[in-house]
């Protein structure tokens, strides 16, 4: 495997809870590169989060190639539907898991990183929620289909507004996609779809705008199916695994390694000139137009 080298960089990565997503791959990828990372994780699994760390419940999964474990400097509360202090409604800041936590919302949370840190290098978005991700689009509510879009994507463009300025020319940001942006997938609903397809609009349309206020890069990743804790709450990952290993080019589980391994390429100063892209980064599933698994291919 090609060694990077991103010592000296810091990294800020949204949306750490566990050890199964791809946050978590990523974070481990950047720091087996050698750079600084701290993460900002769901202020209502702040607690379990750091507790599970402390007692070692990810010890094996924090292991690094040369047999050390991946360090985070510092775990920020974030929650990402909220830009200041203000916009949080009196009913999540009166919620036990929030009065526990300070300086959870996203300008709160840049503020306090420009303090303890200074500046960042790299920025990862790899959030989402959907409150009716189980509905169809026919059943979703306004405020269910506004709330999809205000977690997914504008949590997005929000944390780009708020850490671009401590990021120095050369950057770069990242956020994680889905498929679901431009096709069709039964059950992945609720607004979350289009909240894709905001984000993979936002991306370009930020590339150009923070490339040329702050001269830094911005593109997505188009990650296939996998069996996180997220994922698992949709209710239909297994089908959706199955579907990926029958019908991609590459019939095989997708790793959330390889997920975190093709971002530390676009992190790192060797996608120098890569920008407003979105790398497909699930074993070629997105270049199908047939299911070769169809029973109608089938012969009588």
């Amino acid at each position: 495997m090609l060694k990077m080298d991103l010592k000296g960089k810091r990294a800020f990565v949204a949306g750490v809870a566990d050890d199964n997503g791809y946050g978590f791959a990523i974070a481990k990828a950047l720091c087996e590169a050698g750079a600084e990372v701290i993460v900002g994780t769901w202020t209502p699994v702040l607690k379990i989060f750091t507790t599970s760390w402390k007692n070692g419940k990810f010890d094996e999964s924090r292991k690094l190639s040369d047999g050390t474990l991946m360090e985070i400097a510092k775990v920020y509360p974030l929650d990402a539907a909220f830009d200041h202090s203000q916009h949080v409604p009196e009913e999540i800041k009166n919620n036990k898991r929030y009065q526990e936590c300070e300086g959870y919302t996203i300008s709160e949370v840049a503020d306090c990183v420009k303090n303890d840190f200074g500046s960042i290098d790299i920025l990862v978005h790899s959030l989402a929620n959907g409150p009716e991700v189980k509905n169809p689009l026919l059943e979703t509510s306004r405020e269910g289909y506004l709330a999809a879009i205000s977690n997914s994507s504008y949590s997005f463009v929000s944390l780009v507004k708020h850490f671009g300025p401590l990021m120095p020319q050369g950057g770069a940001v990242l956020n994680l996609t889905y498929a679901a942006s431009n096709h069709v997938v039964p059950g992945y609903g609720g607004g979350m779809s289009s909240a894709k397809a905001a984000l993979e609009s936002d991306t370009k349309m930020l590339a150009f705008e923070a490339g040329r206020k702050w001269g830094i890069r911005i593109n997505s990743i188009s990650a296939g199916p996998l069996r996180s804790r997220a994922a698992k709450a949709i209710g239909f990952i297994d089908d959706m695994i199955n579907y990926s290993k029958a019908n991609a080019p590459l019939a095989k589980d997708l790793d959330a390694e390889e997920v975190g391994q093709a971002a530390l390429f676009l992190l790192s100063p060797m996608a120098s000139a890569i920008t407003g892209e979105i790398m497909f980064v699930d074993n070629g599933l997105n270049t199908m137009g047939l299911a070769v698994d169809s029973l109608s291919l089938q012969k009588a």
